[in-house]
C-alpha cells in the first residue's frame, strides 16, 4: 500500500483532492494540475463551484487564463461533493481558521473538512492539512477523528501537516518556488507528504514532527507582528520627537547585518499577522505559559487604526477644522496594496472610526466597486479635480500602484499619508503629512 502511494505519486497517477478553494486552495489545485496531475476541487460555496466551471477566477494570484487552460485539459474539475474524496489518492485540507468570540481559535472549518474525509476516507490515502493552527491540532484533533473509522494511521493511511506560505499579490514568490515545509505524524506519512510536493514546489524541508511544522508557521508569523509592532510604537514615539520614522527606518536598513527592515503603517491585516500568532497565545495559556511579547504586539497593532484617527483629528484641529463633519477621502480599504482582499484590514476599522465621530467618509479602491460597513452602502467616489477639492483631508491607507498619486496630490487640499507612498514616489509638498 506504502510502496503503491509513492509509485503513483512518482509516475503523476495520483489523484489529488483540494477541501477548500480560497486564496490557499485555488491556487495549489492549479499547480497541481499545471504539473501534470489529475485534481479535484472541492468547496461548500456553490457560488465558487460555479465560477471556477465558467472559467472565473475570485482569487487575484490565478487569473482566468490559467483556470481556463486546465478546466480544457480536463485536470481540474470541482464539485461540493465531499464523496469526490472516495477517488482520490491525496487530500489537502485548506478551510479557514479565523478568530472566534474573545479572539479565540476557531477551527470548526478544519472539524468538519475532516469529518467529511472520514466520512469518505479510503485505505492508502494521504491526508495534508494546510490550514494554519495552533501545535498539536493535526496529532489530537485530525488523527483521532480519522482513526475513529478503524483504520491505522502509518499502516492505512498517511496523515501530515504542511503550512501554507501564500502571500497574496507577490509577483515573484509563487506556490512553485516557495519552499514548503512538511511533517508527519509518522515517517512514512512525512515521506509521502514530502514525494508529492516536490512534485510541484523547488524545494521541500522535511520536520520531525507534524507539531513542529504547524510551529513552524506561527513562528514565521509571530515573528513579523512582533516587529511590525515594535515600528509601529516607534513610529509614534518619533512623532512625538519631532523626527522621520521613515528617514530613521531608510538609515537603519543600509547596516549590512543584524538588522531587517519592518515599516510602519495604519495596522496590520490579512488571514496570517493579525490572527495566527494568537492561535499559538492560546495554545500556550492552556499549558499555564504567557507569550507577553504576541499579546504586547498585538495589542501595539489594534491600536494602529486609533492612533491614525487621533493624529488625523490634530492635523485637521491645527487648520482649525473640526473632524466632526470634515470630509475625508480614504485611498485603499483592502489590507494591503494590490489584493482584493478585506480580511482584517486596518482601513475598516478607521472608516469605522471617523464615522462615529461623524465624518463624512467616501473612499476610492479599483478593487471594490462597493463596500457596506455596519449596514452602509458605500460607493467609490471618483478621482478628478473637481471631486478632490471637496475633501479636507486624503487619508493614503493602502498604496495600490494602480493609483494615480501624483495627480492625487496636486489637487488635493491636504494627504495624510500612512504608507509613505508619496515620499517614496519622489512626490513632495506642504500639503503632504507623513505617518
Amino acid at each position: 500500500m506504502y510502496k503503491a502511494l509513492c509509485k503513483k505519486i512518482r509516475d503523476k497517477k495520483a489523484k489529488v483532492g483540494i477541501i477548500g478553494l480560497g486564496y490557499v486552495g485555488l491556487p495549489l489545485a492549479i499547480t497541481f494540475a499545471k504539473k501534470g496531475f489529475d485534481v479535484i476541487g472541492i468547496d461548500i460555496n456553490k457560488n465558487r463551484i460555479a465560477k471556477i466551471k465558467e472559467g472565473v477566477s475570485y482569487i487575484s494570484d490565478v487569473s482566468d487564463y490559467e483556470l481556463k487552460k486546465v478546466l480544457r485539459k480536463r485536470r481540474f474539475k470541482v464539485t461540493t461533493d465531499f464523496k469526490a474524496i472516495r477517488k482520490i489518492d491525496a487530500a489537502v485540507i485548506c478551510v479557514p481558521t479565523p478568530l472566534g468570540k474573545k479572539r479565540r481559535p476557531d477551527i470548526s472549518y478544519i472539524k468538519k473538512a475532516v469529518t467529511n474525509v472520514k466520512e469518505n476516507i479510503q485505505k492508502g490515502q494521504v491526508i495534508i492539512l494546510e490550514s494554519t493552527t495552533y501545535p498539536g491540532t493535526t496529532r489530537e484533533i485530525l488523527l483521532p477523528i480519522l482513526e475513529s473509522t478503524g483504520l491505522k494511521e502509518g499502516r492505512d493511511f498517511y496523515l501530515g501537516f504542511s503550512p501554507e506560505r501564500i502571500d497574496p499579490g507577490n509577483k515573484f514568490y509563487k506556490t512553485e518556488n516557495t519552499p514548503k515545509i512538511i511533517g508527519g505524524i509518522s515517517k512514512k506519512s512525512t515521506h509521502i507528504a514530502g514525494l508529492l510536493y516536490e512534485k510541484i514546489i523547488e524545494k521541500v524541508i522535511p520536520v520531525s514532527s507534524a507539531s513542529a511544522a504547524e510551529m513552524v508557521k506561527l513562528l514565521e508569523n509571530t515573528f513579523r507582528i512582533v516587529n511590525i509592532a515594535l515600528v509601529n510604537e516607534i513610529a509614534m514615539l518619533c512623532e512625538k520627537l519631532g523626527l522621520d520614522i521613515w528617514e530613521i527606518t531608510d538609515a537603519a536598513k543600509t547596516k549590512p547585518y543584524g538588522y531587517m527592515s519592518f515599516y510602519p503603517g495604519p495596522g496590520v491585516g490579512g488571514h496570517c499577522i493579525p490572527v495566527d500568532p494568537l492561535y499559538l497565545s492560546w495554545k500556550a495559556k492552556r499549558h499555564g505559559f504567557e507569550t507577553r511579547f504576541i499579546d504586547l504586539a498585538s495589542s501595539v497593532n489594534e491600536t494602529m487604526p486609533h492612533y491614525v484617527v487621533g493624529r488625523l483629528r490634530k492635523i485637521l484641529a491645527d487648520r482649525k477644522k473640526r473632524i466632526r463633519n470634515a470630509h475625508i477621502l480614504i485611498i485603499g480599504v483592502a489590507y494591503k496594496k494590490d489584493v482584493k482582499d478585506l480580511r482584517e484590514s486596518p482601513a475598516i476599522e478607521i472608516i469605522k472610526l471617523l464615522q462615529k465621530k461623524r465624518a463624512q467618509v467616501s473612499y476610492h479602491d479599483p478593487y471594490f466597486p462597493y463596500l457596506e460597513i455596519d449596514g452602509v452602502n458605500m460607493r467609490p467616489a471618483r478621482i478628478d479635480r473637481k471631486n478632490l477639492k471637496k475633501f479636507d483631508c486624503v487619508l493614503i491607507a493602502t498604496e495600490h500602484t494602480n493609483i494615480n498619486y501624483r495627480f492625487l496630490a496636486r489637487y488635493s487640499k491636504l494627504i495624510y499619508d500612512t504608507r509613505n507612498i508619496l515620499d517614496r514616489s519622489g512626490i513632495r509638498g506642504r500639503n503632504i503629512i507623513k505617518l
